[in-house]
């Protein structure tokens, strides 16, 4: 009987082992991918405006399309994982993805630039947090382990923007943006494509053959558990859920695009704007973690609800301190919430429906989530357009942080996590 609990021991242990350096390798991949495929972008707009003459408006509209064409990807994207298992589909957009960089290092005629971002938003659904959250969702049985394995990804991942967009500034100083573009092109094989073929197949041992894992015999359960996806969709709890992580989708990213220029109408620097609207990204790593501490005496749905609540109290900060204390206060608070959306999302859906259907269902949530992020800016422009001020546009975003912190608190009280 001891050897059998020895032998059962080791098993876990190194189950627990493969799974963290399943964590390191998805870290380090996502680390890049979000680098050059989604942060890089901003730093040729000037360049290749300057040299091909097309509008911002028409470069970012590029980058637009291949965000809604990820999330529209990401449906299908969940039904592949769910059945099939990361690597294939991981490798394989990753490699897609270093081409197409390649390709975009080439490119003269707009036409071909929208077909390309087109291509990359497909890429972007194969090779971004989805896939990865599905990885490690489906690996780790325990909750709160799984959470510190999630938290372990994004806090690393977080600094994607803070490697990247230095970088390739610096390449396109020194190399310009078309031979900048080649490196990272290069960058995004090396690190992206080699990582993820040495990914695990579709499902750990431990879901293979769980006799072995819970030394109770044979057993003819094969798939993992969980809740199907017909019937998480027809769960309110589900839709509470949503609900949170749209309207706190639409605050963020409204904040993140449009802080710098509300400072600039308040008269602020354009240096002392772009230095403050970028701890955003800072704050966002400490409200991770402050949210998995939080999680270990309260349910993660209720931290994150009494994050949303804190970004609210930012926004009253803002517009109510005069002077720069007032934006302080409202990027130390406001930004503890600004990478929360993704954490709380791979999370809390494995809490609630298991993972036997979680990377469809997690698709099924990234749709509309894509398009909060980019319908946001758009709306946010229009109602300073309409109204002349950024004051209603930070009201509309303390609006959307109280709705989401009172719909997760919902969806915690009609699921089961």
């Amino acid at each position: 009987m001891s050897s059998g609990r020895q032998h059962l021991a080791s098993g876990i242990g190194r189950r627990r082992r493969r799974g963290w350096r399943l964590v390191a390798t998805l870290a380090a991949s996502e680390t890049t991918a979000y680098g050059v495929l989604a942060y890089a972008f901003g730093v040729f707009l000037v360049p290749m405006q300057q040299e091909l003459g097309w509008s911002r408006t028409a470069l970012t509209g590029a980058y637009t399309v291949a965000i809604i064409v990820s999330g529209v990807a990401a449906i299908p994207v969940g039904r592949w994982l769910d059945h099939h298992g990361a690597r294939a589909l991981m490798t394989t957009g990753a490699a897609a993805a270093s081409l197409l960089v390649l390709a975009w290092a080439q490119v003269s005629d707009l036409a071909v630039f929208y077909a390309i971002w087109v291509g990359i938003g497909l890429t972007m659904a194969a090779v971004l947090y989805e896939p990865a959250f599905a990885v490690i969702a489906t690996w780790f049985r325990d909750a709160a382990e799984r959470t510190r394995a999630l938290l372990g990804l994004t806090v690393i991942a977080g600094f994607a923007s803070v490697i990247y967009v230095p970088l390739a500034g610096w390449l396109v100083q020194t190399q310009g943006w078309r031979e900048a573009l080649m490196v990272l092109a290069g960058l995004l094989a090396v690190l992206t494509v080699l990582p993820n073929a040495t990914l695990s197949g579709r499902r750990p041992d431990y879901l293979e053959h769980p006799a072995d894992d819970q030394g109770t015999g044979p057993s003819a359960v094969d798939e993992p558990a969980g809740v199907p996806l017909r019937q998480a969709l027809g769960d309110q709890a589900l839709w509470w859920l949503a609900a949170a992580l749209v309207t706190a989708t639409l605050a963020t990213t409204t904040v993140t695009v449009h802080l710098v220029a509300y400072l600039r109408e308040q008269h602020y620097s354009a240096a002392f704007a772009a230095a403050w609207t970028g701890l955003l990204g800072a704050g966002s790593v400490g409200g991770r973690i402050l949210v998995t501490v939080l999680g270990r005496r309260w349910p993660l749905a209720t931290a994150t609800a009494a994050i949303f609540a804190v970004q609210a109290l930012a926004v009253v900060f803002l517009l109510g301190l005069p002077g720069p204390a007032g934006v302080v206060a409202f990027v130390a608070l406001f930004g503890l919430g600004v990478g929360l959306i993704s954490l709380a999302r791979a999370a809390l859906v494995a809490d609630l429906y298991g993972v036997a259907a979680y990377a469809s269902i997690n698709g099924v949530l990234a749709l509309p989530l894509t398009l909060a992020r980019a319908a946001a800016p758009v709306a946010a422009a229009a109602l300073h357009a309409a109204t002349g001020s950024y004051r209603p546009v930070l009201v509309a975003v303390a609006f959307c942080c109280v709705v989401a912190s009172l719909a997760m608190t919902r969806a915690h009280r009609l699921g089961r996590y």
